[in-house]
């Protein structure tokens, strides 16, 4: 086995796994370095994406609506359930198979493209334009060399000082999917993605749910007329969102949690909880990198220094993914990872930051891409609007889940789509088309004037951009 590579990425998450698969299509000897273990110590490729993230999350979102389903909508079906039960064991080992299964394909395909695995913590030991030496240190320590290094390490769950994680009580989002027993009171710091997503898994299968966010607003970063069609959507469904609060002091006893907390009115409380989510963001990975001992800038923050193109202060070496600047969202390091792979063959990788669509998987799931019209006043750009709501479309009616709505906004002028936004079901699905048509600077009416078909839920995406032009047919 050569150990010496053209390309070597340290990371196989989303951003570098597949950027060692590009590279691999190109033509270049390349080797990905990955440390995530396995319950056997085996190696786990895929990150925190596919360990403890976006795949087993929604594992668990998937089968704690079915129990729902059967709980409280099966009778309108005409589907009586007697004596249902819940065997969380079954549900927590369907969603590690689930995780097993994405593993095992990364491994395929690193061999399928014939990229080396290296299974260890990757670091840099010394190096220049000529070529870098990187420890692995693994079961057995080795050392590779590389002309090109690309760093796609990831990020880490944001701790509250004074409130550590120990997976058991304090949880980050590796704990709150691996709870061997439904909680009877759960408290959620933080109502971002990881937060909603997780109180909306345990609310589900049974949990009175607590959310307590510091920021004066549901999802700020949301179109602000989607965050509060979302909030009452989910309130009456039963997760306590709890806005504009002050955390304190918070004590882990020997079975519960207390946390101390002002709410918006300035009134002290405080909570006790069986189990404590803690989701207020995630910090950029680079422990144990040694950058410091090559050069590597970091910014302020901690994130590795890069241009537009992903380049970092060192020569033939790049960053992509969480551990550089933009969104943390697992889609976006796939694209980086494509693009810097391209640029190392002297082609020219392509990222529309503009166009990266965000997903929130709750139910109903949240969707959108572009601007918000926030943003739109902000920047003081003219600019239509229109909406359709789920209840006027039929095939949600046939779905039984009518919540929510689609919403376009679109330029005054040139009706260019700037921004779509969906709270509804298969939110998550429906984005895509927006995006697609961003990308081609489509209008609203190109949408518009596009064929759905029926009945389909992407018929209320034609109603909403007609509505723009304020001739929706069906509301």
């Amino acid at each position: 086995m050569s150990k010496n590579f053209d390309v070597v990425v340290i990371g196989g998450g989303p951003g570098g796994y597949v950027a060692a698969i590009r590279a691999a299509q190109l033509g270049f000897n390349t080797a990905c370095i990955d440390e995530w273990k396995n319950e056997k110590g085996g190696p786990a490729p895929g990150g925190t994406c596919t360990n403890v993230g976006c795949i087993p999350s929604k594992a668990l979102l998937q089968s704690s609506e079915h129990y729902e389903h059967a709980n409280h909508g099966f009778a309108e079906h005409g589907i009586e359930v007697k004596g249902l039960g819940l065997n969380l064991e079954k549900m927590l080992g369907r969603k590690n198979t689930v995780v097993k299964q994405n593993n095992d394909g990364i491994l395929y395909l690193f061999k399928k493209n014939k990229v080396t695995f290296f299974h260890g913590r990757g670091s840099f030991v010394k190096g220049d334009a000529n070529g870098y030496e990187i420890k692995v240190a693994g079961a057995a320590e080795e050392t590779i060399t590389a002309k090109h290094v690309i760093v796609a390490t990831g990020s880490n769950a944001r701790a509250l000082p004074g409130a550590e994680f120990d997976e058991k009580l304090i949880l980050s989002n590796t704990g709150a999917l691996a709870i061997s027993e439904v909680p009877k009171k759960l408290g959620v710091i933080g109502a971002g993605v990881i937060g909603l997503e997780m109180g909306s898994v345990w609310r589900r299968l049974g949990a009175e749910v607590t959310v307590l966010e510091a920021l004066p607003t549901f999802l700020g970063a949301v179109d602000e007329q989607i965050a509060k069609e979302a909030q009452k959507l989910l309130t009456k469904q039963g997760l306590a969102v709890n806005l504009g609060v002050k955390i304190g002091t918070i004590k882990a006893g020997k079975n519960s949690v207390s946390v101390e907390y002002t709410d918006a009115k300035g009134e002290a409380h405080t909570g006790e909880f069986d189990k404590l989510i803690i989701s207020i963001g995630r910090t950029p990975n680079t422990i144990g990198l040694n950058a410091e001992g090559v050069g590597l800038k970091l910014d302020e923050r901690g994130f590795i220094a890069v241009d537009g193109d992903c380049k970092t202060n060192l020569p033939n070496v790049w960053a992509v993914g969480d551990v550089v600047r933009g969104p943390m969202l697992a889609h976006k390091a796939e694209e980086e990872g494509v693009a810097v792979a391209e640029r190392i063959a002297g082609q020219h990788g392509h990222v529309n930051f503009n166009t990266i669509p965000w997903v929130i998987y709750t139910s109903p799931e949240i969707a959108w891409v572009g601007k918000t019209e926030q943003q739109l006043k902000a920047e003081g750009v003219q600019y239509k609007a229109g909406t359709f709501p789920f209840l006027a479309n039929g095939r949600a009616r046939a779905l039984g889940d009518t919540s929510g709505m689609v919403k376009f906004l679109a330029d005054a002028k040139t009706d260019e789509i700037l921004g779509v936004h969906i709270v509804g079901p298969m939110a998550s699905e429906l984005i895509s088309e927006a995006v697609v048509a961003m990308e081609f600077r489509a209008s609203s009416e190109d949408i518009a004037r596009i064929c759905h078909a029926h009945p389909s839920l992407s018929e209320a995406t034609k109603e909403a951009a007609l509505a723009v032009d304020k001739r929706a047919l069906n509301f």
